[in-house]
């Protein structure tokens, strides 16, 4: 991990991915869901106390009738202010407004937490990259199916995309 950046508030968004019941609920390593949770929680509070967009996406699977149990963000989340993103595929952008949502509030930097990391998060990322965003992972508010996924993702690909931190240097970096 790198120094983290200094991240602007009203250039800053973070962005946090499948918060759900029934995904903080997997079996994830290296860190449980209930980890990720807290730890996306405290860079949530971080970032809105510092005037920065917070943004939610979780998944729905399209063409079904009725979505699983545990298919909401997290009971308490969301609040105010917040942007809340629904996806039908593995990433955030593709099928939705959130690149349109983002430029509108003049948002040039995305921080990144959730699950999977190689998944979801990642998915968003390299979307995000390619739309010209520049990009932090918060290492430890994330975690995976494997830690080896975790770790591929951590170690190889998204410091080619940007530059990963922990969420205590995020919190200091918006601060």
């Amino acid at each position: 991990m790198t120094a983290a950046p200094v991240l602007d508030p009203q250039r800053t968004a973070l962005v946090l991915v499948d918060l759900m019941d029934r995904v903080v609920a997997l079996p994830l390593e290296p860190r449980t869901g209930t980890d990720v949770l807290a730890a996306a929680e405290e860079l949530a509070a971080a970032f809105r106390s510092a005037g920065a967009l917070v943004v939610l996406v979780r998944v729905e699977r399209p063409s079904v009738a009725e979505q699983p149990p545990g298919s909401g963000l997290v009971a308490g989340l969301v609040r105010d202010g917040d942007i809340e993103v629904v996806k039908r595929t593995i990433g955030a952008f593709q099928g939705t407004d959130l690149d349109e949502r983002l430029r509108g509030r003049g948002i040039t930097t995305l921080v990144f937490g959730g699950i999977a990391t190689n998944l979801g998060v990642e998915s968003t990322a390299r979307a995000a990259a390619d739309l010209g965003y520049d990009l932090v992972f918060v290492e430890d508010a994330m975690a995976a199916l494997t830690a080896a996924e975790h770790e591929a993702s951590v170690r190889l690909d998204f410091p080619r995309l940007g530059t990963v931190v922990t969420a205590a240097q995020a919190r200091l970096a918006i601060g």
